[in-house]
């Protein structure tokens, strides 16, 4: 096949005398590019488009290489902070479909011209040298980048405009590359996008007779569980607590944003490490390192790693109980816990510690913060147990986390916290951007696009909105790290405290009073996350 603009290639190629021709040939039917004389190199961008943030590769297509990665800020995040909110925003703004379609398309076409000015200057990248692109993300911000309208996708039955992979040039979605042909991966499900198949691509559970759980931990999770007999798959509400966002001192994980933590059993005293340092606060030198490595900001906040860390350990060292409760007794004989309102807050890093002045904020983990994230990883289990109960593969053997959050937690905080069922936690892995990984995979083989479209058409869909098993699990799965489920693994890694009911926040004697509390506030903020599952799925 020879399109239009490829015949006016040709024409210039051949029209004046020259050393020879090159012919760019796409899938074996279509002229791609035409060059005049001998061109030896061919490119390909490989994009995972995330609600925050958008990360690329570029791509040797004879050889495989990555020449050159960059990301940029999800550009739509002005119009919401997350998937719902922008979708909201569409609905109630005529047009607010076409101000995100133009905005993430531009950032797309700024990142390509990030990818190739970021190649070595040997190789000499320019645009036209792109010849392929592909494209992964959930959902929403498939649609989007599409120009679909993401509208249905709010509400039941959360349908999809398109299921399987589409095929176009790179202008078509805005991306200055005019010889990039433009493959933009399958969906799953309204909740369970391109992202999650190029996760399944990369991670392979569909390859082995090993029961394999993957979970792509983000502002919403995505969820893949199964073998080579059968995959199944579906979305949880998290949130953003995750990363830093409905916690009082989280942030994003940048330089000088606690990400280790550790607390004293008998003390109760914290020592953490900071991004950009590899001393903990507790060795010679922590708080010049930190000064020097931000920049003289010094300290910051805690990012999700950090947060997930040092809940699990307040659980740990027995200042919360298995409900999240704080136990109020500790503050006449500790420090680190005060009193805060009605409830009790732990001081992570109190003004004038390690370089913070004595007139900035104590950083605290505060009786909402534990909510928060009990709240978000509540959902998520219930996620996991949901596609368990419905699959029933019981036993797990391989337990995969993706994404950049994924990446950096702690398999044994990941237990302790009870993120994911109890199994031997050297079965937990961290593989980081898997989505991205899939789709470097699918630019390079057309084997492996087969190989994902196949494989994705295959996956049994379950929307946990529509569940109504969903809400039981996730009130079971609000307790550290389970209300009901034992963790006889987990016990044989780390000490875990005896179960008890957590003290009331005046310190008085739980007894029966307790347990109808923790029943209040369970039915008070089991609405909110019913109306999440059911509104904020993708």
């Amino acid at each position: 096949e020879l399109p239009v603009s490829i015949l006016r290639q040709l024409h210039r190629a051949t029209a004046s005398p020259t050393d020879g021709t090159t012919v760019a040939v796409w899938n074996g039917r279509r002229v791609a590019a035409v060059w005049p004389g001998y061109v030896d190199a061919a490119y390909g961008v490989a994009v995972d488009i995330g609600s925050t943030t958008v990360a690329g590769h570029l791509l040797d297509l004879a050889t495989g290489e990555v020449v050159s990665s960059a990301g940029v800020m999800n550009p739509q995040i002005r119009f919401g902070e997350d998937l719902m909110s922008r979708v909201s925003y569409v609905m109630m703004n005529p047009g607010g479909d076409v101000a995100l379609t133009s905005a993430i398309r531009q950032a797309l076409d700024e990142l390509v011209g990030s990818l190739v000015a970021g190649a070595p200057p040997e190789r000499a990248v320019t645009r036209d040298l792109v010849l392929d692109v592909v494209l992964v993300g959930n959902p929403i911000m498939h649609h989007i980048v599409l120009g679909i309208d993401p509208t249905p996708l709010g509400g039941a039955p959360f349908e999809l405009a398109v299921s399987t992979a589409v095929h176009g040039t790179a202008t078509d979605v805005g991306i200055h590359a005019p010889n990039a042909a433009l493959y933009v991966a399958p969906c799953i499900a309204g909740h369970v996008g391109a992202d999650t198949a190029g996760a399944i691509l990369s991670e392979g559970p569909h390859r082995s007779s090993a029961v394999q759980l993957l979970v792509d931990v983000g502002t919403n999770a995505e969820i893949v569980l199964g073998n080579d007999e059968h995959l199944y798959a579906a979305s949880s509400p998290t949130g953003p607590a995750f990363e830093g966002a409905q916690v009082t001192c989280g942030q994003r994980a940048t330089v000088g944003a606690i990400e280790r933590v550790r607390i004293d059993r008998t003390t109760l005293e914290p020592r953490f490490k900071v991004i950009g340092s590899d001393l903990w606060s507790d060795e010679p030198g922590f708080d010049a390192a930190v000064d020097v490595a931000s920049g003289g900001t010094g300290i910051s906040g805690v990012c999700g790693s950090g947060i997930i860390e040092v809940i699990g350990e307040l659980y740990l060292a027995g200042i919360i109980g298995v409900d999240g409760m704080f136990d109020g007794t500790l503050a006449d004989a500790n420090p680190r816990v005060v009193a805060d309102g009605r409830t009790h807050s732990y001081v992570l890093c109190d003004a004038g510690e390690h370089g913070r002045g004595a007139d900035e904020p104590r950083l605290c983990i505060t009786q909402n913060d534990v909510r928060a994230i009990q709240l978000a990883k509540g959902a998520l289990r219930a996620g996991i147990e949901l596609l368990r109960e419905i699959s029933g593969f019981e036993r797990l053997d391989d337990v995969r986390l993706a994404g950049a959050f994924g990446a950096h937690i702690d398999p044994l905080y990941a237990l302790v916290l009870g993120l994911v069922p109890d199994v031997d936690v050297a079965s937990v892995h961290g593989v980081g951007n898997a989505a991205g990984a899939g789709a470097v995979r699918a630019l390079l083989s057309r084997a492996q696009r087969v190989e994902m479209e196949a494989t994705v058409a295959s996956v049994t869909k379950i929307e946990t909105a529509t569940e109504p098993r969903f809400q039981q699990h996730f009130v079971d799965a609000m307790g550290f790290p389970h209300s009901s489920a034992p963790t006889p693994l987990l016990a044989q890694v780390i000490t875990l405290p005896e179960r008890k009911a957590g003290a009331r926040p005046d310190g008085a004697d739980g007894g029966r009073r307790r347990g109808r509390r923790m029943r209040t506030e369970t039915e008070s903020t089991e609405s909110p996350i019913a109306t999440a599952s059911t509104e904020g799925e993708s």
